[in-house]
């Protein structure tokens, strides 16, 4: 009698020993993944503001699973695959998260209020003062996001598939979200887990990488290239209304997406402070708690169990890997064609997790000459890389929806 008490006291325990081995063993891996990711975040090794409530979230719902009814385990967090009105209804007064996921997740509105946030950050004066150099750099960078495609669809995914574990090689999570909940809905969980947790590797891999392709004499090169014209606070306005216009015409799939990102360019060029202080901290800050948040109590172990997994972890790896690649390709054809005054390192932050790849780079110039200055080039690359692989979306998702 006392055992049976103390397993309906602690269903916890209970249900992970009443589990198959495997789904036990997933629970018990996953509660210590979601550990380290806190550790990681705490440490800064990974994206604090994302992998905190991730980490926690994923360790608390593999460790909250009870008997919702005899032989059934289930939690009281989410259930992504309630369906139809009257179980979506049921599960909104019973799960405390299901509000934010069937409200903000499964129509994409969180990756456009993550975007909206972002918007207000960035400065499109970099790329409007040297616009081609900025797009060339982007577009090189956006290699794995094109080729890891063909490769997907090689080891058996299906179409919309591929093109979302691809895009992870644009090293842009709220576009890894909206594409997969377009284009495979079924995986977009882990697609978009993957694309997130692999962000990390913009910070600890991509330093490598370039030490080993980038001879430390090239990566101490300067590129102050003197005075550069300054772009007017409506010129960037005329900018952002264009670009919005133009590919919401052009892909009005992902129109969503651009209105998001140009809306809050817009508000930042138009001196809308308010405005600027909503979506730049609020809303940004908010929409990233909620985002990391659901996202890790989306990691149940059945669901991340399932073999595909293993192949979105190899393209994943293998898309950053070939954006860098391919980002240094371009740095290095600019190198040769400017006759060596070209930095080959700021073709990296043509990938767009902005701004961290634009600070790698110019950290790492700086470690080889304390005198090197290559940011601005890197942040313009590195807000091209949004607009190419926002694009690049638009036509995955015109394509394959």
């Amino acid at each position: 009698m006392h055992d049976i008490l103390s397993m309906q006291l602690f269903q916890g325990v209970a249900t992970l020993i009443a589990a198959e081995p495997k789904i036990a063993l997933g629970r018990i891996a996953l509660i210590v993944l979601g550990c380290v990711l806190v550790w990681l975040g705490k440490r800064g090794i990974l994206e604090e503001l994302l992998m905190i409530p991730m980490g926690l979230g994923m360790a608390a719902v593999n460790a909250g699973v009870l008997f919702i009814k005899p032989g059934t385990f289930g939690t009281l967090f989410v259930d992504p695959l309630a369906n139809g009105t009257d179980a979506v209804m049921n599960q909104l007064q019973i799960d405390w998260l299901q509000p934010i996921y069937t409200l903000m997740f499964s129509n994409g509105l969180i990756a456009c209020l993550v975007f909206m946030g972002i918007g207000v950050l960035l400065d499109v004066g970099y790329v409007m003062a040297r616009p081609f150099q900025s797009m060339f750099l982007a577009l090189c960078a956006e290699l794995g996001t094109v080729v890891v495609f063909p490769i997907a669809m090689a080891m058996g995914m299906t179409p919309g598939q591929s093109a979302s574990v691809a895009l992870i090689g644009g090293a842009d999570g709220p576009m890894v979200l909206f594409a997969s909940l377009v284009l495979a809905r079924d995986l977009f969980v882990p697609i978009t887990v993957v694309g997130y947790l692999y962000l990390g590797l913009t910070y600890g891999a991509y330093p490598w990488i370039i030490k080993a392709l980038v001879p430390e004499r090239l990566r101490g090169i300067s590129m102050d290239d003197g005075p550069v014209k300054q772009i007017s606070a409506g010129h960037k306005l005329i900018f952002a209304v264009a670009a919005c216009v133009l590919l919401c015409l052009l892909f009005p799939v992902a129109a969503p997406l651009f209105l998001s990102l140009f809306i809050g360019v817009a508000v930042r060029e138009a001196g809308l402070k308010h405005y600027t202080v909503l979506l730049g901290e609020q809303i940004l800050y908010g929409a990233t708690f909620f985002l990391g948040l659901t996202l890790g109590v989306l990691c149940e172990a059945g669901t991340l169990l399932d073999p595909v997994v293993l192949k979105l972890l190899l393209l994943g790896m293998l898309a950053l890997l070939l954006s860098a690649l391919g980002g240094l390709a371009g740095g290095y054809a600019m190198y040769f064609f400017t006759r060596g005054r070209f930095n080959p390192m700021v073709g990296v932050a043509g990938v767009s997790c902005v701004p961290t790849t634009a600070k790698l780079v110019q950290k790492l110039a700086a470690d080889a000459s304390p005198t090197a200055m290559i940011l601005p080039q890197a942040l313009g690359a590195n807000i091209s890389g949004v607009i190419t692989t926002a694009v690049l979306a638009g036509i995955y998702v015109a394509l394959l929806r």
